[in-house]
């Protein structure tokens, strides 16, 4: 555990064509309450980032993009001394007149950085020569328009294609339209849209097992079936074509009350592993870096953001990262990583961990959109 309170001050707030450049407001966050193993540290890497969700970065680490869902805004902070702590923040809004719907996902690719709506795809050709004033293309507006699960993560695949989840518009339901509850891809220029799996009722997070190329995908279960029914997925997708069972069957094993008489169970793809119910488990990232114990290397992080709707007797659960383990389409072991954002007293979270992101010197980010910061943990033997 690491004792001590973060604490950044503000220095003045510039506008330069159009983006804000945020030069930190004054915090204070007690790092002492996360528990990680022997040996971890964490710091504040930033703070101020209201609704802080998906991350991305450049290659070089030194600018990180923050997608935002309820401030219909989008970050990049920077780094310019190195220090691992971000000190610079551009803050980028819709110049349209129309606000931008849910701006959650983020990916940064071949010089471009490109942003997930709820049903379009952004893209900002050349972003790092224009931070100051980014210019704003839509490559693809054809995604459903509901709000429901409509924030999306998004990430470019080894393939060379960027994946787009369309999440249910519902807590459980039919669709007689295929995009809902499926993970689609298309190509960087928004061409050639295709659904990749189906029966994923939510899914905030996937990445691809740098040994396999495959990717895995968590899943958020439905609500309302009680606080300990059905589980929060991980699930395995190497392949175009799987379906994985919502709104059917719910963890693999559990049938729908009102759907799952329709199709046996033998129709789908159990998932891999099962996280505590509605435990929300959003974004993950194979760690590849060398700073971490052997152990880690080529496994699994995953952001848990934490239960909204168990009962107080229940208790709330989640709020916390879960490290995982897996050997080709198998987990071998699950533990937790950091936890000590939720308040037992109380049974609230002071803090939601949503995304994670593997920086070049081997250290980890890990967004939070309910304390407005982007954490550092980093390893020192």
């Amino acid at each position: 555990m690491i004792k001590g309170i973060s604490r950044i001050f503000s220095i003045g707030l510039l506008t330069l064509m159009g983006a804000n450049v945020n030069v930190w407001a004054q915090s204070e966050i007690d790092l002492s309450k996360i528990k990680l193993p022997e040996g971890f540290k964490i710091s504040i890497y930033a703070e101020g980032i209201t609704d802080a969700r998906s991350l991305s970065s450049t290659p070089d680490g030194k600018t990180v993009f923050v997608g935002n869902r309820r401030r219909k805004n989008v970050y990049a902070l920077t780094d310019t001394d190195g220090d691992m702590v971000a000190d610079k923040t551009y803050k980028w809004a819709s110049k349209t007149g129309k606000d931008w719907n849910m701006p959650n996902g983020v990916a940064y690719h071949n010089g471009d950085l490109y942003v997930a709506e709820v049903n379009r795809i952004l893209r900002f050709p050349d972003i790092m020569n224009n931070l100051d004033d980014p210019k704003q293309e839509v490559i693809f507006e054809d995604y459903p328009t509901d709000a429901h699960h409509g924030w999306k993560f998004v990430a470019f695949g080894p393939d060379g294609k960027l994946y787009v989840p369309v999440g249910a518009p519902c807590n459980v339901c039919e669709s007689e339209k295929e995009v809902y509850a499926s993970i689609t891809r298309m190509n960087p220029d928004g061409s050639n849209m295709e659904i990749y799996a189906t029966g994923v009722r939510n899914s905030v997070g996937f990445a691809w097992d740098p040994k396999t190329q495959k990717m895995w995908f968590t899943d958020n279960g439905r609500d309302m079936m009680g606080d300990d029914i059905p589980a929060c997925e991980l699930n395995f997708a190497p392949e175009k074509g799987m379906n994985f069972g919502f709104p059917y069957w719910h963890q693999g094993d559990i049938p729908d009350p009102d759907f799952g008489d329709k199709f046996p169970r033998t129709n789908f793809t159990e998932p891999k592993y099962k996280f505590e119910p509605h435990s929300a488990p959003l974004g993950l990232r194979f760690y590849q870096g060398d700073m971490f114990p052997a152990k880690y290397k080529n496994n699994i992080i995953v952001a848990q953001h934490g239960s909204w709707n168990r009962s107080l007797d229940a208790g709330h659960i989640g709020y916390q990262l879960r490290f995982v383990q897996v050997e080709g389409d198998k987990v071998i072991s699950s533990e937790i990583f950091a936890s000590g954002w939720l308040d037992q007293k109380t049974n609230k979270g002071w803090g939601k961990p949503v995304d994670i992101l593997e920086m070049p010197d081997g250290s980890i980010l890990v967004s939070d959109d309910v304390a407005g910061v982007i954490y550092r943990i980093s390893y020192e033997k």
